[in-house]
């Protein structure tokens, strides 16, 4: 086991109150609502109508685009109506809205060959990857199916399994680890074969040791696999953070992992293509940790897609009277909603209820260098942020405005308290905007 650090980023508290809390089957609610956009790219086309009977685990959105996913039901019960639905980043979506069916539940049949995890073979994973709805279960959500199809020109030499799990207070990532080592591996080692790569490398910081052990125990062996333990940093998690700490290859602005040989892939999504490839089950569940200062019972549940954050929150007793803000995600890429009866979707790897928020005064720019020194892909936020706020967008996106990952960490070094991520979400948005008008 191989110890490594990156250079840049920050180390806040951790807060993984829920580290030793084992998952928790969610009970199946009484109601789901299942938006049709949970992906990276066009939403899913409905493919289901109101008072339509559905099984648990049947395609109700067809992928509508090369990148884009299908979307499939979490529950077995009749689809009530179609309407659209407030997501957790503020956007809506079109989105089923399913009521469960008392008694017994129906599981659909898979729309993909079940094979012996043996017998698999590349184009195998690619089509169960896409008909099973997986994404990347990191962040990005980008679909499975498109990241492991790189063009014939970018050849795959080395598999990054990102168990880095660097935000704060999340643990989802770590439980599975712990609870479901063997099938995590089996997975990876159907996409390592999957692109062809000659390495892999399991890559977890070192305050997850018991998860590192965990694998440490399982790839002794395996010549073409190595554990490698990362000093705890954020956000080490990121892709780019991960291939430049593992491999010392800089992903170019504009570029993807692809374009340097390198494929990462996050160990949620792992366990999802396991559970398609081995047990038929698309992707309508995942794990989701629920805690924060305001939460009596930090809990990791394994819980139904579509499932209102609301019931997840009751469960873990959460305080909402005295919650001053609830957020999907982690502190620092998360999503701040306005009310808790957000459904659970893909993307949704945490619910974090904070009850000791302070509002900041935001003072001039001190010209300090602090967020420079910590963004982790080396961007000047600062004049960034001024050619957002001055309208020259030509200017932000050559200085790297598509670069930026909105980790956050310029946000939080930041002394004068400048909103930068903020800043950078709005340039970004008014940029496409514009483009799309051409």
């Amino acid at each position: 086991m191989i110890q490594l650090r990156m250079r840049r980023g920050v180390h806040p508290p951790e807060g993984k109150l829920s580290a030793g809390k084992p998952i928790e089957e969610f009970p199946v609610p009484k109601q789901v609502v299942i938006p049709l956009s949970q992906h990276a790219g066009k939403p899913a086309t409905p493919l289901v109508k109101k008072r339509q009977k559905v099984k648990t685990g049947e395609k109700i959105g067809e992928a509508s685009g090369f990148i884009s996913a299908p979307v499939h039901s979490s529950v077995t019960g009749t689809v009530k109506t179609l309407e659209t639905v407030l997501l957790p980043n503020g956007s809506s979506a079109l989105a089923a809205i399913i009521a469960v069916d008392e008694g017994e539940e129906e599981w659909a049949e898979p729309t993909w060959p079940m094979k012996d995890l043996s017998a698999l073979t590349p184009e195998d994973l690619r089509t169960i990857t896409r008909e099973a709805g997986i994404v990347g279960l990191g962040g990005a959500v980008f679909p499975t199916s498109v990241k492991i199809s790189p063009p014939k020109e970018y050849p795959i030499d080395s598999v990054i399994v990102n168990g880095a799990e660097c935000e704060p207070y999340l643990t989802s990532d770590h439980r599975l680890m712990l609870e479901h080592t063997q099938e995590i591996f089996q997975a990876a080692q159907l996409l390592k074969m999957t692109v062809g790569a000659k390495r892999g490398y399991i890559a977890i910081e070192d305050n997850k040791r018991d998860a590192a052990e965990a694998f440490e125990n399982l790839v002794k062996g395996v010549g073409d696999w190595e554990v490698v333990l990362l000093k705890t940093r954020y956000p080490q998690g990121a892709e780019k953070s991960l291939i430049k700490v593992i491999l010392g290859r800089e992903v170019p602005m504009g570029g993807l992992p692809f374009h340097v040989g390198a494929l990462v892939q996050n160990v949620g999504t792992l366990y999802a293509i396991y559970e398609a490839a081995a047990r038929g089950i698309p992707l309508i569940r995942r794990v989701v940790t629920v805690t924060g200062e305001g939460v009596k019972n930090p809990s990791n549940f394994l819980t139904r897609i579509g499932t209102s954050a609301a019931e997840l929150l009751q469960a873990a007793g959460a305080d909402l009277e005295a919650a001053r803000k609830i957020v999907f995600g982690g502190p620092m890429m998360g999503m701040a909603v306005k009310a808790p009866e957000i459904p659970v979707l893909k993307s949704t790897s945490g619910i974090l209820v904070l009850s000791s928020v302070k509002k900041k005064k935001v003072f001039p720019c001190l010209y300090c260098g602090k967020c420079v020194y910590a963004c982790p892909l080396g961007i000047t936020t600062t004049r960034l942020v001024k050619y957002i706020q001055a309208g020259m967008w030509d200017q932000a996106k050559a200085f790297g405005l598509f670069n930026c990952m909105e980790c956050g960490v310029c946000s939080y070094v930041c002394p004068a308290n400048i909103p930068l991520v903020h800043w950078i979400r709005y340039g970004k948005f008014m940029v496409r905007m514009m483009e799309a008008k051409q």
